[in-house]
């Protein structure tokens, strides 16, 4: 296992998380309790960023609009795997919502179509956990 920053994401890191797999997002409520559910997201390599695509009703988004949560969103394929960890926060601006659709669009497919319901979560994402292959120093 390795464990880096963002700023020392390799090629094959970045190959990684644009195939199409799922992951599991994890929110840390304010009492501890943890909050796991399935999802895709995009990795923005610029930004350093993870962003996940979601709407307004769901749980993730609820915990969200009461605060920004310290989360974590693991890929795994066989050894290959990844988490990132960071602050999430959630956002309903457009420019926003759009940038995020279209790049889910990109790596899965296009998504259902929420409208003002339409929610972006955002992770800044302090740490990187990967299998050695997916590593800055295999």
């Amino acid at each position: 296992m390795a464990v880096f920053s963002p700023q020392q994401v390799v090629p094959a890191l970045i190959d990684f998380v644009t195939e199409r797999h799922l992951a599991i997002l994890t929110l840390v409520r304010p009492d501890g309790r943890p909050h796991s559910t399935p999802i895709g997201f995009m990795w923005d390599d610029e930004s350093k960023e993870v962003k996940i695509i979601t709407w307004s009703g769901s749980l993730k988004t609820r915990l969200l609009e009461k605060g920004n949560l310290i989360g974590s969103v693991a890929q795994v394929d066989g050894g290959r795997w990844v988490t990132f960890e960071g602050v999430c926060s959630v956002s309903s601006e457009p420019d926003v919502c759009e940038d995020a659709v279209a790049r889910y669009a990109k790596r899965y497919s296009p998504p259902k179509d929420r409208g003002a319901d339409r929610r972006v979560i955002t992770m800044a994402v302090s740490k990187i956990l990967a299998s050695n292959s997916l590593s800055p120093n295999p």
